[in-house]
């Protein structure tokens, strides 16, 4: 695990809690504080104790995106390989989020700009406080969506609000994003993290095994066909019905108990 200032780590019940910590610069992207959120989601996917995770920012904002003081054109000869910071960081982070076979939350406590708001959209669920914005920033200074935007926006929203977004930079309110199933819900700002952790903490103590199994379908139904998705389900039930999750719960139900999964 990479120690950085950049980002605040906790472990508790479960749930592994990762806070983006650059707080004067709106938990802006650097080179530090992307090793060290890959490395906490590393975490996240080879520790077997980490059974959910919660991803949120420190101070008034969730993530402002790339740290645009790190890519001036003006301090260098060289035009900026954009394209090298997406290899190397940010494709890693997305394809890394999306394959964790574990609950992924996102709290948006503040602003979530650019690559912040396409970061949040990878989680599986995504709770806002009420007065957090998601602004696809990135035509305000010449550039694509990137952190998965162009696949995530039109896929939660259709295509005309997702160019709509993305064309304009124009923000959208945390309620809006609700309403328009882009999020899961919005909920009051002094509220946001103790229902995010109660909910991180509840789907920590259920059964895992499943849970990252329905996460791998969801995902996938995207590109299936009917035929192709009907077909994963039989192999993933298969799966999650031989799984000590399943028998446990089954025999909880039957005992009229509380179950007691072990996310296997």
């Amino acid at each position: 695990m990479l120690n950085s200032d950049t980002l605040i780590v906790a472990a508790s019940d479960g749930v592994l809690t990762l806070t983006l910590n650059r707080p004067d610069k709106l938990n802006a992207f650097n080179e530090e504080m992307h090793r060290a959120l890959r490395a906490g989601m590393e975490r996240a996917r080879d520790d077997n104790s980490v059974r959910a995770v919660l991803l949120t920012g420190a101070g008034r904002a969730f993530c402002a995106g790339q740290d645009l003081g790190d890519r001036d054109p003006r301090k260098s000869a060289e035009t900026p390989d954009l394209g090298y910071t997406i290899e190397t960081f940010y494709n890693p982070l997305l394809r890394l989020i999306r394959s964790i076979n574990k609950p992924m939350l996102c709290a948006v406590n503040g602003v979530a700009a650019g690559a912040g708001a396409n970061i949040a959209l990878a989680c599986d669920i995504v709770l806002a406080a009420r007065s957090a914005k998601f602004i696809q920033a990135f035509s305000k200074i010449g550039l694509i969506p990137d952190s998965g935007g162009t696949w995530s926006l039109p896929r939660l929203l259709g295509e005309a609000r997702a160019k709509g977004l993305a064309l304009t930079a124009e923000p959208l309110p945390a309620e809006t994003a609700a309403a328009w199933g882009m999020i899961w819900k919005a909920v009051d700002d002094d509220q946001l993290m103790a229902e995010a952790s109660a909910l991180a903490k509840r789907l920590a103590a259920g059964p895992t095994f499943g849970l990252g199994l329905t996460k791998q379908a969801i995902q996938s139904a995207a590109s299936n066909t009917l035929d192709q998705q009907l077909d994963l389900e039989r192999d993933l039930q298969r799966r999650a019905g031989r799984s000590a999750d399943y028998a446990e719960g089954v025999a909880a139900f039957l005992d009229k108990r509380a179950a007691q999964f072990k996310g296997e």
